[in-house]
């Protein structure tokens, strides 16, 4: 699958031979952009999420009925009185595209073809995610803060019920109704110190997964979307051996407890 050849250090690039025969047949710029191309999608990664894309567009989920259900007068005085606001939360006014975002969300975790599942979506914002999950029959709660007054009134909008409350590092979330069969988190900031700007380290992690499994129910699943660190990496090499060491798939932000959390 891959082609290799030995660099003037000794080591073996994957693809090398690609690249060399194209410059040596003096292949046009183009063709030279096209094999690139090609030898980027035979890496696992990039192959993975061009699969996603892929499935996305085979199993769409279809908004307009959820659309349909939504009051849209309300919808449009909300989204009138934000318009002209600088907050940076503004613009989750604008319903539909965070909508088509969240039905990725959707769709990637393949809860538009389950059975109905109780899920758990923590740092919920105006529940985008949650709102797509009830119209497909699955029994959703949120939990977040209620700081933006623009999430409260989208989540009464949505009809998503939420916890008020805020994570912090080795602090257990409240008590709560139910198990779940998914807890999910998306964009995470709740493992951010402020204000300086420190992330949580394997002790806080540990801790917070060791929680998480007190919620979860028999089988349960367990999605993180982490936001990059100031230099870019979305956590240091201690916590992405945490993360594999307690049973997760990690690529890159996203880290997926198939099969629960392993202890």
């Amino acid at each position: 699958m891959y082609g290799f050849n030995a660099c003037s250090h000794g080591r073996h690039v994957p693809g090398a031979d690609l690249r060399h025969g194209c410059s040596q047949a003096g292949l046009p710029a183009s063709h030279m952009k096209l094999s690139r191309k090609i030898l980027k999608f035979t890496e696992p990664l990039t192959y993975r999420r061009g699969w996603r894309r892929a499935q996305r567009s085979i199993f769409r989920v279809p908004l307009e009925p959820m659309l349909a259900q939504i009051d849209r007068e309300r919808a449009r005085e909300i989204q009138q009185r934000y318009a002209n606001s600088t907050a940076g939360y503004a613009k989750y006014a604008n319903i539909e595209p965070w909508l088509r975002l969240n039905r990725e969300r959707v769709q990637d975790l393949k809860l538009h073809r389950s059975a109905p599942k109780r899920v758990l979506d923590l740092g919920c914002g105006g529940g985008f995610f949650l709102f797509i999950l009830k119209n497909l029959g699955h029994s959703v709660v949120g939990l977040d803060v209620e700081r933006v007054a623009l999430f409260t009134e989208l989540l009464e909008l949505f009809g998503v019920p939420r916890v008020v409350w805020r994570i912090s590092g080795f602090e257990p979330l409240p008590n709560l109704p139910q198990k779940f069969d998914w807890i999910t988190a998306f964009s995470v900031n709740f493992n951010l110190y402020h204000p300086a700007k420190e992330r949580w380290g394997t002790a806080e992690w540990d801790f917070f997964l060791r929680d998480l499994q007190q919620h979860l129910a028999l089988g349960g699943k367990v999605f993180l979307g982490l936001n990059p660190q100031y230099d870019g990496d979305y956590y240091t090499s201690e916590v992405r051996d945490l993360f594999l060491s307690r049973g997760a798939n990690v690529e890159r932000e996203r880290i997926t407890f198939e099969n629960g959390l392993r202890f």
